[in-house]
């Protein structure tokens, strides 16, 4: 289930900051770089802070 709920997370994040772009300033792309630097961190150390914030401060296990 957490990992469905990050997957819905880091697609909300991208699309708003898409919109942002498109809207508002160029510079939100750099939050969609962000976004998808920490994906590709995770893939590579197996760690996800997003993971780890849903289960200390929203207390979701797996």
């Amino acid at each position: 289930m957490k990992n469905r709920i990050i997957r819905g997370i880091t697609g909300t994040f991208i699309l708003i900051s898409i919109l942002l772009a498109i809207y508002v300033n160029q510079n939100w792309l750099w939050f969609t770089a962000f976004v998808g630097a920490n994906l590709l961190q995770s893939s590579l150390t197996k760690w996800c802070l997003m993971d780890d914030i849903l289960t200390k401060v929203f207390k979701i296990k797996d």
